[in-house]
């Protein structure tokens, strides 16, 4: 029986393999132990007590759940490697990482923006201190920011989101719930609008990190357009 890693290029394929071996912890290990090894390697807001300088690399590999990290390694799998071929490993895997780190810049950024609303800094010497001081609404929403964590690969497949809907904008993509085929031009424009509005609306038990989406696609459009990648048909959409 062949290898389902036998016909991908070496970037996709080290990428999935690594995140397989990162999952493992989540699977194997006591809940209490989950939490020490993600709280180390989570992405953390930069002036939290948790953030350690390696968190914005490492946070791309671990994943919180199963459809966590089935949906962004079949993204990977399905759509990287198309682009690893077309573009090439030394390319694919920049890119890659570029979009990884443009998605926790935008993330770290908002939550930049709304510590200063509330505060008026960036910063706090004393973060309980500071707590102790503010409302109940803004104690909650402060401490959130601060003790918050972000994992997960979503910044960097956005970015390959975003890649192959510019330079294959007429491949056809099969959508949950749609019966039908649709462009990717089509598909790639409405995943942003909505991962836009669901940040913007910050609904209620919402944990997603939609602004990492965003920044990894915003990344991967940048990427595009600066080194001029097109399509077979040789267009830039």
């Amino acid at each position: 029986m062949q290898s389902p890693f036998a016909n991908l290029p070496p970037v996709v394929k080290n990428l999935l393999i690594i995140n397989i071996i990162c999952f493992l912890p989540y699977l194997l290990f006591k809940q209490g132990m989950v939490d020490q090894i993600y709280n180390l390697v989570s992405a953390h807001y930069f002036d939290s007590p948790y953030f350690k300088p390696w968190q914005p690399l490492t946070y791309m590999f671990f994943h919180g759940g199963w459809m966590h990290i089935i949906f962004n390694m079949f993204a990977l799998y399905s759509l990287g490697a198309i682009l690893e071929y077309h573009i090439g490993s030394q390319k694919f895997v920049a890119f890659y990482f570029i979009c990884g780190l443009g998605g926790i810049a935008l993330q770290l950024a908002i939550q930049a923006f709304e510590v200063h609303q509330i505060i008026g800094s960036f910063t706090t010497p004393n973060i309980d201190a500071t707590l102790n001081l503010l409302p109940a609404a803004a104690q909650s929403k402060l401490a959130g920011i601060y003790v918050s964590s972000m994992v997960g690969a979503s910044g960097a497949i956005f970015g390959l989101f975003i890649a192959f809907g510019m330079i294959y904008p007429n491949a056809e993509l099969m959508i949950m719930f749609i019966p039908i085929p649709v462009k990717a031009k089509y598909v790639m424009p409405v995943y942003v609008l909505v991962e836009l509005s669901l940040g913007i609306g910050q609904f209620g038990g919402d944990d997603v990190a939609h602004f990492a989406h965003l920044g990894g696609a915003i990344l991967g459009f940048i990427l595009v357009k600066a080194w001029r990648l097109q399509g077979p048909g040789n267009y830039i959409n």
